[in-house]
């Protein structure tokens, strides 16, 4: 099938990538599926920065489907990676899994009160299930099954076979002059590694080192489990593997062609994959990127494999709305789950879709959120009514579906942060949330809340779970009697002019319209006259208004909405909290 020619200028960077893609796949691997790839350590949650090894090869992937070709997005799950440390604000867990640091994964016991059989399987459950919310299509394959199964054991014996090249490959960056060093090692701290853990590489380790030389592949040890181990002796002919474990002093000697208890180092284990499934796209984090790190190394070392190095754009860190660097290891950092619980997945989508994978951006769970969500309706109208940039429309496509059809969305998506201040100030009593969002429009009541989910209950789990208990909205009993009385002749004026328009003005808009309108008025000018024909001085005399209502509704300077909150407290209690 042709390529089809797109403009740089009017195409988005998913559709620049999936031309080279292609193009790549067909010069390598003419009439056989596209391969891209995504590598994940279930080494504990995995977090919204790891999403980023899967939704960039997903988006490419997803745009070649939808050209009319068959692609394969492989997630090597690095299950068979070893337990590195006891990961922090994991519950079920305590210093006793210390132990178990040096097994693989899948030889680790999940957190107490899991259902799993084991850790990776714990954390991979997670992952999977946001997954199929996503709309990600994917081929996993399990390092543990592959390495356990025997799968690699041509390649491991080659690579054992070939290993004073890889040495040799390896020795080019361990030689580095000083100054070269120093600046891979600045390039690593600003990639900051450790927030990288969960992407692939479980160690930058390069292999076993011993009297007996250098070997890229490790024994996992037959007494206790971990890796703990110095490889003695290899005989290439025979394949006969003596090994000690320095962990528990067991030592024993196997035929490596038939012994399936360990595996290749990560530096020679990654491009081993590239060749063995024919990958073509694969991203990488800063810090496989940056010089001699596990990217630019196994450039050079697949050829060993008669492989060749994919395309492998550098993807930035993905951040959080007052929250530091992520990392996997440590736990109690947000994961796709928990941004699940609070924004739909065409949000989710959308925010990884817009950005080129070089450009870092922030994943909010604070007040950001709303802003965020009015950008994302805002977009949905500019297509709707063809005013979006191709390069938007692009994103907002591929964020609101995939190839094979559209995600599940809210029937009828009101404001977010509409949705939000109603479910803050309802606490959780469904009949007057649906009396309020009733009353919003009273053109096009709401019959149901149903009409509004799932967004309804993101907002609402947004307000439960991020909105400090001091930022909650609680409605006043009982009129401020002495903020009443205190009130001076212009604000008791202004007070006035919004009890005798809330009749005529109750909905949404109409209140909207009227609470900027009282100071207008109160100054001499029209309700409907726009800032452009308006003093400065107005908005302060808004912002004034804005806080006496607040106060003598829910005591605060601040709160939801105006217009929200008036139809939420409803009109009886508002003309009584108002001194009327």
């Amino acid at each position: 099938m042709p390529i089809v020619a797109q403009s740089t200028e009017t195409t988005d960077w998913v559709s620049r990538f999936a031309d080279e893609v292609i193009e790549e796949s067909e010069r390598r691997a003419p009439g056989k599926p596209v391969v891209v790839a995504s590598g994940l350590s279930p080494s504990g949650p995995i977090h919204l920065g790891n999403l980023r090894e899967v939704m960039t090869p997903h988006l490419v992937a997803d745009e070649i489907r939808r050209r009319g070709y068959q692609v394969r997005h492989l997630i090597s799950w690095d299950d068979y990676d070893r337990y590195r440390k006891v990961p922090a604000g994991v519950t079920g867990i305590d210093d006793s899994w210390a132990e178990h640091i040096g097994k693989p994964l899948t030889s680790v016991p999940a957190p107490k009160g899991s259902s799993y059989p084991n850790w990776a399987e714990h954390f991979k459950a997670a992952m999977i299930a946001s997954l199929a919310d996503l709309g990600v299509e994917f081929d996993g394959i399990s390092q543990t099954a592959q390495y356990t199964s025997g799968a690699y054991r041509e390649q491991i014996l080659h690579a054992m076979k070939h290993r004073g090249d890889i040495d040799a490959i390896l020795a080019q960056y361990r030689t580095k002059p000083k100054a070269a060093k120093k600046q891979q090692q600045k390039a690593v701290d600003e990639a900051e590694l450790e927030a990288e853990e969960g992407s692939g590489a479980a160690s930058e380790d390069d292999g076993s080192f011993g009297a007996a030389g250098y070997f890229p592949y490790k024994p996992y040890c037959g007494n206790c489990e971990k890796d703990l181990t110095t490889v003695t002796s290899y005989d290439d002919d025979s394949t006969e593997l003596a090994y000690v474990c320095t962990a528990c002093g067991f030592s024993e000697t196997v035929r490596l062609s038939e012994f399936n208890r360990g595996k290749l180092v990560w530096k020679v284990d990654w491009p081993m994959r590239w060749a063995y499934e024919g990958v073509i796209f694969e991203p990488s984090g800063v810090d496989h990127s940056s010089p001699g790190s596990s990217f630019q190394v196994g450039g050079q070392i697949v050829g060993i494999f008669g492989g060749k190095q994919p395309i492998g754009p550098m993807y930035a860190f993905v951040g959080i709305s007052g929250m530091a660097k992520m990392s996997s290891s440590r736990g109690g950092v947000p994961t796709p789950g928990d941004a699940l619980k609070i924004m739909e997945p065409q949000l989710l989508r959308w925010l990884y879709a817009r950005r080129r994978p070089n450009q870092s951006f922030k994943i909010a769970f604070d007040q950001e959120i709303q802003r965020l969500y009015d950008e994302w309706d805002k977009l949905a109208g500019k297509v709707a009514d063809g005013s979006a940039l191709p390069a938007d429309v692009a994103a907002h496509t591929r964020a609101v579906g995939t190839a094979a059809g559209e995600l599940p969305k809210t029937p009828r998506p009101l404001p977010y942060r509409t949705l939000a201040s109603v479910a803050d100030i309802t606490a959780g009593h469904e009949d007057q949330a649906l009396r309020i969002l009733g009353e919003l429009d009273p053109e096009q009541p709401l019959a149901s809340l149903e009409e509004v989910r799932p967004r309804y209950d993101k907002a609402e789990a947004w307000i439960n779970t991020h909105v400090p208990a001091d930022q909650r909205t609680i409605v006043r009993d009982e009129p401020d009697v002495e903020l009443l009385k205190s009130l001076d002749e212009a604000s008791q004026q202004s007070v006035r002019l919004l009890l005798d328009g809330l009749a005529e003005h109750w909905s949404l808009d109409g209140l909207t319209h009227l609470v900027y309108g009282v100071p207008k008025v109160q100054a001499g000018f029209p309700a409907d006259a726009t800032p452009k024909e308006l003093p400065p001085e107005i908005k302060t005399a808004q912002r004034s208004f804005f806080a006496l209502l607040y106060h003598l509704l829910v005591g605060r300077d601040t709160g939801p909405r105006l217009p929200t909150l008036l139809l939420a407290v409803g009109q009886d209690r508002v003309r009584a909290l108002l001194g009327e």
